[in-house]
């Protein structure tokens, strides 16, 4: 038995991705499958219904446990509210209670300066990252007061660092980091559990990214002081395993920094 099973965790953009040794190759799904060897249920959700039901597939016959995949996607001009209830919704009626949120989901323009950047590519960003983040948030608020959840939120340290070329993607990130801190005060009497991880992880669009454009790479990809970028699954899905211990409660409104192995650093 995991430590997670009988629990219920809906974390967005965790559609299936893998890199070319086989090992995880998304945040997203990292988390899932390290949730998945902890019994939790999963609720997925992505803008690709391929790669969800490949993932539900892999995870469901890997680690016998039952994922819920719903395409769902975040952008302007849509009725987002409801989006983001209808998953909770949908959630609550298949595994009657969610005691993990963990807002992954982010779609943004990157290498586009400050000056050339459109509304078009602003509202990707803020739309697919910040307000996904608020509306999955207030949904599942009942039900993580019910169960005493935890809410995992992701920013970036393009957002703390100033990334060049990525000004909607910082902005997003930054945004996020703020509503979660409010979340932390706010929330905190009910026993939600709020944090923020910032991550640099190995991924599939890193490497292939690398492959593509290696001179790029090179100039815009530095490896950390550790000398290995995070790995999805071992290291950041095992620290969003962590921060759904009731044991964790205590750093709650913090900000960890996940840095290529280096660790929780509060």
């Amino acid at each position: 038995m995991g430590f997670l099973t009988g629990k219920t965790a809906i974390i967005t953009g965790a559609g299936y991705a893998v890199l070319s040794d086989g090992r995880c190759g998304s945040i997203g799904y990292g988390i899932a499958t390290a949730y998945a060897k902890e019994g939790a249920n999963l609720v997925i959700t992505g803008r690709n219904v391929a790669k969800l039901e490949r993932a539900k597939e892999d995870l469901e016959s890997k680690y016998g446990i039952k994922v819920l995949a719903i395409p769902a996607d975040i952008s302007a001009g849509a009725d987002n509210e409801q989006t983001a209830k209808s998953v909770v919704e949908q959630a609550v009626a298949t595994f009657g209670r969610v005691d993990v949120l963990i807002n992954n989901a982010q779609a943004s323009a990157s290498g586009v300066p400050i000056q050339s950047h459109t509304t078009e590519q602003f509202d990707l960003a803020m739309y697919s990252g910040l307000y996904a983040t608020f509306y999955y948030m207030k949904a599942c608020y009942p039900y993580l007061k019910e169960t005493q959840g935890s809410i995992i939120n992701f920013a970036s340290g393009a957002g703390l660092f100033g990334n060049y070329g990525q000004c909607s993607y910082a902005a997003a990130k930054e945004g996020i980091r703020g509503l979660s801190r409010v979340a932390a005060t706010e929330w905190a009497k009910d026993g939600i559990n709020t944090n923020v991880v910032c991550p640099l992880a190995w991924t599939a669009q890193l490497e292939n990214f690398e492959k593509a454009y290696p001179d790029a790479f090179k100039a815009n990809v530095k490896m950390p002081p550790a000398g290995h970028f995070g790995d999805p699954e071992t290291e950041i899905g095992r620290v969003c395993v962590q921060l759904a211990n009731p044991d964790f409660k205590y750093m709650n409104g913090e900000t960890v920094t996940l840095e290529g192995g280096m660790g929780l650093r509060p």
